[in-house]
């Protein structure tokens, strides 16, 4: 794909996953329709359209913006990019690594970051309690449960699922775009308090940049270092945890295909280390 940003002239198609009965549907079309309206403000020519239900190759030509949930935007991108269709979005095999939460861990971890503990369900055995149980892939919390005690449920005991060690500690989230890294917000959530499904998108705890200058730094450098890990090639969003008994900072999660709207966590981390709407949405249509 090339590396050089897209030409203000071009038509920008922005691309959104069809009406369906999921929340995730609904979150991210609301998302793209936002984008375009956003793009049309800043005096591009843009179109929104939906990702069609068969066949890739009947999307229009030219610059195509994927604003897809994850499961969606994985296959879309496998799809695109066996079809030799140039899209703006996260790679296909960096969609598939990310969207792994088990092989994410592995990547990371022999990179060198502090991970919990983590284990396919199936061989979990040995892990103490209390730990969380996530789907293996999956996205924004969905099907994550904290179990205080064993054992695992039988239906989870495969490898669909991670059993990871469960850590108490500020809950952190950091953007990274193109390998620009932005400064951390921390998530007000009582310590403890898994960060749910229903608390990222209905009962939304606040947010605030994070004030202490080098538990930021810490946290930077060690998205940059994940980043770098799991080849992110467009954007992507970060999500750390820092342990209040050890002060240890732990990577969690890293998502290619996050929510990067005016309001969101990925916005308001890359506006904190200065760089603005109008050079975000720059950086946002260029290809990985």
């Amino acid at each position: 794909m090339c590396a050089a940003a897209l030409a203000r002239t071009a038509r920008v198609t922005v691309v959104r996953e069809r009406l369906r009965a999921h929340p995730l549907a609904w979150i991210h079309r609301a998302e793209a329709r936002e984008i375009a309206e956003e793009l049309r403000a800043a005096g591009r020519d843009v179109a929104l359209v939906e990702l069609p239900a068969d066949d890739v190759a009947r999307l229009p030509r030219g610059p195509l913006l994927l604003r897809l949930s994850d499961p969606v935007m994985l296959a879309a991108t496998r799809a695109l990019s066996a079809a030799s269709i140039p899209y703006v979005g996260p790679g296909a095999d960096a969609m598939a690594r990310c969207y792994d939460k088990h092989e994410a861990w592995r990547i990371a971890s022999a990179a060198g970051a502090d991970c919990p503990a983590t284990a396919l369900a199936g061989e979990a055995d040995a892990m103490p309690f209390p730990l969380m149980l996530k789907p293996r892939q999956g996205s924004d919390s969905i099907g994550v449960r904290l179990l205080r005690s064993g054992p695992i449920p039988r239906r989870a005991r495969t490898d669909a699922y991670i059993a990871q060690e469960r850590i108490l500690g500020a809950e952190l989230t950091i953007a990274v775009l193109h390998g620009r890294v932005g400064m951390p917000w921390r998530i007000l959530l009582p310590e403890g308090t898994p960060y749910s499904f229903a608390r990222k998108y209905l009962w939304r705890p606040g947010r605030v940049p994070l004030a202490e200058g080098r538990l930021a730094e810490r946290v930077r450098e060690l998205a940059r270092r994940v980043a770098d890990a799991l080849a992110v090639d467009w954007a992507a969003r970060i999500d750390l945890i820092c342990e209040t008994r050890t002060d240890r900072l732990r990577f969690l999660e890293c998502d290619v295909a996050p929510l990067v709207g005016p309001r969101s966590a990925f916005a308001a981390s890359l506006a904190a280390a200065g760089m603005g709407r109008a050079e975000q949405l720059e950086l946002l249509l260029r290809r990985g």
